[in-house]
This record gives C-alpha cells, structure tokens and sequence, in this order.
C-alpha cells in the first residue's frame, strides 16, 4: 500500500511548523572564522542549513500556492537582510537560492539588488581550485584547494536559478562549469556514486567515502538544475547520463527499510533520513520526468514511506546527521551525531511534495 495523499498533505504541514520552531539548545559550539558564534541550526540564522530549509518552503509555497509560506519567507528574508548579510563564503551562499526562486515568482523589485551583488561577489570573490571549480570555503574554515557534492547545491543552483530568471547567461554558464568540474573529481567511475571530496593537494578523494547525503545533494541538484535553467544541450544530456548512472548504483544499496545508510556501501552505518529524503525525490522527480524506468519511482515510494514514518508529532524529521566535515577515514562519518536540521526537515518537504504529485485519484499511490 502507497502513501495516503491526506497523510502526506498532514505531514507537509507538520513538517513546516517543526522548521520554523528549530532551536540552538547549545549542543554544537562552532564560532566563525571572525570569532562571531555559529549556529546551523535556528530558523533565524544565515546559514546552509537554514537556506536550504528557506528553499524547501519556497517549493511548497510554489507548489501550493499558500499564502502564510509566502508572508513567512519574505519576512525571513527581509528581517535578515535589514540586520545585515555574513560574510561571503559557500555556505552562506545556500540561502539566496530560495530568495533567487522567491523573486522569479514575485519580481519584487526589493530582492534584485541583493542577489545581483551576491552573484557578481560569487564571481569575482569565491576562491577556486584549478580547473576553475569553487574551492568549499566556509564559515569556519577554508578548505583550500578542495572540492565537495555540497558545493554545487549551496552555489552553483543559485546562480543557474538566478542567471536564467535575471537574463544573466554568464551565471548559468558558470553553474553548468561547476557541475562539470566537479563531477570530474567527485563521480566515481567504478561505482557511479559520488565520493564526499576531493584536494589538488595530493590529488586524493580523502577517505573516499561514498557519503549518501553528499548522493543527495547531486541526486535532487542535477534534477532542479534542469529545472531552473536552460542548459546547453551536450552539457545537459551528459549530466543527464551521470544522473542515470548514479541512480542504477543507489537502487541496489536501498535497505529493506526504504531508507539509505550514511555510507551508502556500509552495511554497519546507520540509515540516514536526509540523504533518504533527497534521494526519495529525486527518484520520484526523475520518474516523473521521464528520466527513468519504474524502478525508480517504486524506490521513491519506498523512501517517501520511511521518510514520513520518520516525522515526529511536532513535525521534526528524526535521524538526520548534523552537518559533517570532509572525513579522513570511513568511521569519521559513522560517528557523526543525529540532530534535526533545516536540510532535514527541507530535503522531507520536496520529497513529500513530490510524492503528492504520485498518489492516484483514490488518494492512494498509483
């Protein structure tokens, strides 16, 4: 039996409200390169996991049409913004995605200003590896010379997003580059699933973990990339090619549960939500979009099953693993500690979005 459309409908409720009541109960202390305190994991705060959070309200406001989800982002943003930007880094880069989408809906002549001066410091400012790739500097460290999955979803689908609504080519270009950069040093050919990193500092992948939330990040990237921007058509049909490739390897390392492991290769790490939810949608999107076979969409199905089955009564996803730094061996990734964060709770609301567009007239999936 399917999910229940009114079941999923309830969740997606849930899931806004447990986003918005996130709190910093002191758990994590991470201060910032400039001595400032870090906090990854209050709604209030500029920081990736709250941007991708803002992104996924963005997309059920737009797949709703809900006019308390977009009262709610708009506030975010402009409180935010009057109180004054961080520092420019990747990260921190990951919000003005949601804020790009937001204003190619709107057109709400407040936002442009903001995102043009972000895109052209993006450009002019963000450190680069050779090859041209973004180098993943952060809030708290500069990780010279390296390359992360996560670096394409907090920059480069900013700039495909705000390149094609602006009339920018240049950004979209640039998005397309980061993709293609990356996947020559992330993607495995042996495999088809992407290791977390990569240094020109000995040319290595660390400990080349097959991490599955850094598989998410490029699963459900590559599929609101081709949303979000029109792509030249061999670059396109190539990342189309690494997407199918990389979702045949996820297939087989699906646990009886629905969910995938932190390490999607290692029967002994534990079944991680986020990376479930990602891989969830991108599998139903992917179906949806005609990019794969009926196996993807019953791997979908099972993943948005495990994923709602995760969310608790106050609509926090449970079993999501807190931000995680490039590991130098496998264990670093099975010691990371289980917190609810704005990606989890974002990653579940663009799977249960949509799942909704899966489940049959009788309310049941199809």
């Amino acid at each position: 039996m399917g999910p229940d459309g009114r079941d999923i409908r309830n969740g997606l409720d849930r899931l806004v409200a447990g986003t918005t009541g996130l709190k910093h109960d002191g758990r994590f202390h991470e201060p910032n390169l400039d001595g400032t305190a870090g906090d990854y994991i209050s709604f209030e705060s500029w920081e990736w996991p709250q941007g991708v959070g803002l992104y996924g309200l963005i997309k059920l406001w737009l797949f709703t049409g809900r006019d308390d989800l977009r009262q709610l982002v708009e506030s975010w943003y402009g409180e935010r913004i009057a109180a004054g930007l961080p520092q420019l880094n990747v990260n921190t880069t990951a919000p003005m995605l949601g804020l790009s989408v937001l204003w190619a809906k709107t057109r709400d002549p407040r936002w442009q200003p903001v995102l043009d001066d972000w895109a052209n410091r993006v450009m002019a400012e963000l450190g680069r590896t050779p090859e041209g790739g973004f180098e993943h500097h952060v809030s708290d460290k500069v990780n010279h010379d390296e390359l992360w999955d996560d670096t394409l979803y907090m920059v480069a689908l900013f700039l495909a997003s705000y390149g094609q609504a602006s009339g920018r080519r240049e950004l979209v270009d640039e998005a397309s580059r980061q993709f293609l950069v990356h996947t020559r040093y992330l993607a495995d050919t042996h495999t088809g699933l992407w290791f977390h990193g990569w240094t020109f500092d000995g040319r290595h992948n660390f400990a080349e973990a097959r991490w599955a939330r850094g598989n998410a990040w490029i699963t459900a990237g590559l599929l609101d990339l081709f949303d979000l921007a029109d792509l030249d058509k061999p670059v396109k049909d190539f990342l189309q090619g690494i997407l199918v490739a990389q979702v045949d390897a996820l297939l087989s390392l699906q646990a009886p549960s629905g969910a995938w492991r932190t390490l999607l290769d290692d029967a002994t790490s534990y079944e991680e939500i986020s990376a479930t939810a990602g891989i969830g949608y991108g599998l139903l999107k992917g179906y949806r979009l005609g990019l794969g076979t009926p196996a993807w969409r019953t791997a979908g199905l099972k993943a948005l099953r495990v994923v709602m089955d995760n969310i608790d009564e106050t609509g926090t996803v449970g079993n999501v693993s807190y931000g995680t730094r490039m590991g130098h061996d496998l264990q670093f990734y099975k010691d990371i500690p289980i917190q609810p964060t704005g990606y989890g709770q974002a990653l579940a609301i663009l799977c249960l979005s949509e799942g909704l567009q899966h489940v049959g007239a009788e309310g049941q999936a199809a």
